[in-house]
């Protein structure tokens, strides 16, 4: 469910998703089916291979991502970041956790003016060792193809 719950953008079909968590294709399928069955997933066929993706109508789909967040901890980085580290004008979340993989390292881009980068660095390591997982900030933007997900900008917050 992190995989296409971390963002309603995460797509994924069954030998990818077989291959991303080193799981047989049976027991992936098993579980898209019953995820489908219940109405939190999508399908729709893309040359020849069915693609998977949340239901973003679904009536749990917000509490359930709002859970996944709060899982990975990234609803506490973003209220911890926000409240002291300057003229922040947007969080994003790159890397694993964007792809919904709970890899242990959550990459962060933080954009903003006159950040506090001492500040927001000390916060990432309590961070991390208050969730048990390596938290990693970038203050520029992600190089060309990196995949990442708005979480805060200062205008909406997503």
């Amino acid at each position: 469910m992190i995989k296409f719950f971390v963002s309603a953008g995460n797509k994924g079909h069954l030998r990818g998703l077989a291959d991303e968590f080193q799981e047989s294709t049976n027991a992936i399928r098993k579980e898209l089916n019953q995820l489908s069955e219940a109405g939190y997933l999508n399908k729709s066929t893309h040359k020849n291979k069915i693609l998977y993706r949340a239901n973003t109508k679904h009536s749990l789909f917000k509490p359930l991502q709002k859970l996944i967040h709060t899982f990975l901890g990234i609803d506490e980085l973003v209220d911890h970041v926000i409240g002291k580290a300057g003229d922040i004008q947007g969080v994003s979340l790159m890397g694993d956790y964007a792809k919904g993989l709970d890899s242990g390292l959550i990459e962060v881009l933080i954009e903003g003016e006159n950040l506090n980068q001492a500040y927001l660095l000390m916060l990432a390591d309590k961070v991390g060792n208050k969730l048990q997982k390596e938290v990693k900030l970038y203050f520029s933007k992600p190089t060309e193809g990196q995949h990442y997900i708005s979480l805060y900008t200062s205008k909406t917050e997503i």
